[in-house]
């Protein structure tokens, strides 16, 4: 394998611009699969915070994807040799909502490509800054973190896991079957073969089972939000920290604040080990434990 951090360098400052519109079945798709028991939406119903990966979806040509279940690599992001691709994490700033009816234009720009000797090889970061706009103008700016990694050896192992906070305010169980992961994979338009196939999972990428999307943990956790207060988000941000799998279920836990303007948010394996952290910064009517 060549790795030329120059070459994948190259891509930083290009560009993507897809346009779609906030359709209403889509946001009840996922309230059922989140097992909300929202109404329907109506034209003008605002997407509640992180749906908006509802749209925009990678409409890929059957014979443009790789053996992963991902698009080849090369096209708007870098070619970057290493096969495990992640979801690292994200930053998100809501400045107005985007709502049922609406007609959407996401801008995407590679910001930044870099290269970093991990713990087991070479890990390369690509930074993808998302700006969606709305008639009125820009409503939602994402920072979109992925790494690209190599598959692990035989002999490799596990870096120590870190303890989960024990202090929640708010915690909600989840059990993540097959039927979630596909419904979700199916919501977004995901052909990654982690989180549906399980002998590709198993025996080529090395995991123990099916990977629960970081997206999804990562909605999980803003919907625990507002599962708690009507007060609007304004800015969310997440990390994952190790992988869960759907051999076993995990917890989405928060503690707001003293003030109630900010909530500490996390999510935890079965063992108590910490999956993801997140924070999300809160406007209007202040959450309370």
């Amino acid at each position: 394998m060549t790795l030329d951090i120059a070459e994948l360098k190259a891509w930083t400052g290009r560009q993507e611009i897809r346009e779609d519109v906030v359709t209403p079945v889509p946001v009840a798709a996922l309230a059922a699969t989140l097992d909300r028991d929202d109404p329907a939406p109506a034209p003008g119903t605002p997407l509640p915070p992180l749906w908006h990966w509802l749209y925009f979806l990678p409409l890929h040509r059957q014979s443009e994807l790789g053996p992963d279940g991902h698009a080849k690599r090369g096209g708007f992001l870098p070619p970057v040799p290493l096969p495990r691709r992640m979801w690292a994490g994200g930053r998100f700033d809501f400045r107005r909502p985007l709502r049922v009816g609406d007609a959407i234009r996401r801008t995407s720009t590679i910001a930044d490509v870099s290269l970093k000797e991990g713990r087991t090889g070479p890990l390369v970061f690509v930074l993808v800054r998302h700006e969606i706009a709305t008639g009125e103008g820009v409503a939602l700016v994402e920072e979109h973190d992925i790494v690209y990694r190599d598959l692990p050896e035989a002999a490799e192992t596990a870096p120590a896991p870190r303890p989960a906070r024990t202090d929640a305010a708010w915690r909600r169980d989840i059990h993540p079957d097959d039927v979630l992961l596909f419904r979700y994979s199916a919501l977004t338009f995901n052909g990654h073969r982690i989180h549906y196939d399980r002998r590709y999972v198993t025996e080529v990428e090395g995991y123990p089972g099916l990977v629960v999307h970081g997206p999804l943990l990562a909605t999980l956790l803003a919907d625990l939000v507002r599962r708690h207060t009507a007060a609007p988000m304004t800015a969310f941000r997440f990390r994952a920290v190790r992988p869960l799998f759907d051999v076993a279920d995990f917890a989405v836990c928060g503690t707001p604040s003293p003030d109630g303007r900010r909530v500490e948010l996390w999510a935890q394996g079965a063992d108590g080990f910490l999956a993801m952290q997140a924070e999300a910064e809160l406007g209007g009517e202040a959450a309370r434990g």
